[in-house]
């Protein structure tokens, strides 16, 4: 049995869901198994503590450059990478291994075998045992964003009888369509806040575009309003538990300990939880159909067009920009970014988190422009012109190729949810079975503000390249401050430390790292850390809700000190910023207090600092 925890966005309690069920249920003596797929940020290890036994690397045959001797600078290999990976610059090719999805594309379209490979290391899997729970993770190597879902695939292959607990990464790209597809049970923990609700949307969209009917968790169920509960009733989603708002959750979690074993006052709730879990995973729940509306086929093909046009201009440049990125999600980055948008002034703002963007909430941007995005192919093989040769199953380094013999004759297809859109079947197809076409991948929008011009976008349901649609974003962000005669731009970036994150941070000036005093916030920091370090981008660091625990507040400035980055200041625990949320405000625009001195002061700092760099 499987059941994934998964969330539309990070900070909900994932995590603290998965760690607490599984705490319960090895307390029953189930057969438990904790696979943590969340490969980018793993933290549940922080919890559990599991001792390791085991330790592999997790290598990965790949292009690695080009042999020059060989090389006639055609540049099919360029053009045949859909992930910019490739670049052919004053007649020298160039390999972006950050970017690379290792496809197979380039070395099949080169006609003189010029394309080099060797094995590259994309991560770490650590093999444990927690008490009687087993536990498997994986660790991605800093800068390979495009290998998550390989590494996912690794962490759900130690999937055994009994219960298996796959604690998701956050968000609605490939890594959590890799997790959740074909599990039990997809669980989404969510809370009543406009940004809770709004992921929860576009999760559950996921969930149900990769065949899973999910059910709701509500973590710090404080109500202010009925719109979560509304949302769920219209879509016939049952809420199989609340966790209620306990400032001593929030520190028990800090310390990197079990709610259930520190407050057992809530082992009950947890109990009951776990055993409508096990009950709904036995059973076989129909799946509700996402609507989705196609546009005519004159429109489509003109979008379609537009959609491959993604390009600053010539002549463009590139404004300042800071980048307000996390570790991991929930440690109030977008908020961070809405009170600067507020303070800030000549500067254009971007939302780089694509995939649940929620800055939008808050700025309550009125569009003036719109387009498709398209970041790939979509394939489709036709039948009559099929031999059943198995080459595209052959050539598919995503396993989206599915393999059917009925009556002794073998047929293939394409699994549009394992699909990556690389368009290696048709390079390989001989027969010319395979029908291509530009996909849609999502949509992008310039828009205006109350604080100013707005670049932002969204990534369409279980949607793949979530980083060439920053790379987008970022673009129509440097073409509004060419427009509008502005130096700087205000970018709310991805948490975590994938793709998405990689396309924020690649080339920027400043990176602010919002973190929180928490084991997982303090590992996660770390982990952002190694990425802006790889980059080159010049960082510092913020501490929210810092007195939920002051002694790891003190070991987040150690720790900016070992890396040597700026240690900006901190911000203290205030409702008044959910508060805010509620009505669409910034914590600026609402009240006066610690909270919005706190931000004042870390904007000064950071406002300095980023002068400094420009002059340096």
């Amino acid at each position: 049995m499987k059941i994934a925890v998964s969330s539309g966005k990070g900070g909900t309690g994932k995590t603290f869901i998965a760690t607490n069920i599984s705490s319960v249920l090895a307390k029953r003596e189930k057969k438990v198994r904790y696979l943590d797929c969340d490969v980018e940020e793993p933290n549940g290890h922080l919890f559990l503590k599991p001792g390791i036994h085991k330790e592999e690397d997790v290598m990965l045959l790949a292009p690695c450059g080009v042999d020059e001797k060989k090389c006639i600078k055609c540049g099919k290999c360029v053009e045949a990478c859909h992930y910019n990976a490739i670049a052919m610059v004053n007649n020298k090719v160039l390999f972006f291994n950050e970017l690379c999805h290792v496809c197979g594309g380039c070395k099949i379209v080169c006609p003189v075998d010029a394309i080099l490979e060797k094995e590259r290391k994309i991560g770490v899997i650590r093999h444990g045992k927690s008490g009687t729970i087993d536990f498997h993770y994986a660790l991605l190597e800093t800068a390979e964003g495009g290998m998550s879902p390989r590494l996912v695939k690794k962490v759900k292959d130690c999937a055994k009888e009994g219960i298996n607990i796959l604690d998701s990464s956050p968000g609605t790209a490939c890594p959590v369509v890799e997790t959740v597809k074909e599990v039990d049970l997809c669980v989404l923990v969510t809370d009543p806040t406009p940004f809770g609700i709004n992921d929860l949307k576009l999760a559950v969209d996921m969930a149900r575009d990769v065949g899973q009917e999910p059910v709701i968790v509500v973590n710090r169920a404080e109500y202010c309003d009925n719109r979560l509960k509304d949302y769920c009733r219209r879509e016939k989603l049952e809420i199989i538990g609340e966790i209620p708002d306990d400032r001593q959750i929030a520190e028990t979690y800090s310390t990197g300990d079990i709610v259930v074993e520190k407050l057992p006052r809530y082992r009950e709730l947890f109990e009951k939880i776990a055993s409508r879990m096990i009950e709904l995973a036995g059973e076989k729940r129909p799946v509700k159909k996402i609507e989705k509306v196609e546009a005519p086929a004159g429109e489509k093909t003109e979008n379609l067009q537009k959609a491959k046009q993604y390009k600053t201009p010539e002549g463009v440049g590139k404004p300042e920009e800071l980048v307000v990125i996390s570790g991991k999600g929930g440690t109030g980055k977008t908020s961070l970014a809405a009170s600067f948008a507020a303070l800030a002034k000549d500067t254009v703002i971007s939302d780089c988190d694509v995939d649940a963007a929620d800055l939008h909430l808050i700025l309550d941007p009125r569009i003036r422009e719109r387009g498709d995005f398209s970041g790939g192919v979509k394939v489709e093989i036709d039948q009559d012109k099929c031999t059943g040769c198995g080459k595209c199953e052959e050539a598919c380094q995503f396993s989206a190729i599915r393999k059917e013999t009925v009556d002794g004759k073998t047929s293939f297809s394409v699994d549009p949810v394992a699909c990556e859109g690389c368009g290696v079947c048709y390079l390989v197809c001989k027969d010319k079975a395979i029908k291509i076409e530009d996909a849609v991948n999502g949509e992008w929008f310039i828009s205006e503000t109350r604080f100013g011009p707005m670049s932002h976008a969204k990534l369409g349901v279980a949607e793949e390249n979530s980083g060439r649609l920053v790379t987008l974003v970022r673009n129509k962000g440097a073409l509004l401050a060419h427009e509008f005669g502005k130096d700087k731009d205000l970018i709310d970036g991805s948490p975590g430390t994938g793709c998405p994150v990689i396309a924020s941070l690649t080339g920027a000036d400043y990176a602010l790292i919002v973190t929180e005093p928490t084991v997982s916030g303090i590992h996660d920091m770390r982990r952002v850390l190694e990425v802006t370090g790889h980059f080159g981008v010049p960082a510092g660091v913020v501490v929210n809700k810092y007195d939920l625990n002051t002694d790891m507040t003190d070991k987040v400035k150690r720790l900016s000190e070992d890396y040597n980055v700026e240690f900006l200041g901190v911000i203290p625990y205030d409702k008044k910023v959910t508060e805010a949320q509620m009505k669409g405000l910034s914590v600026m625009e609402y009240t006066r207090g610690p909270v919005t001195e706190s931000i004042e002061q870390i904007w000064q700092k950071v406002s300095s600092r980023f002068k400094s760099v420009e002059k340096g």
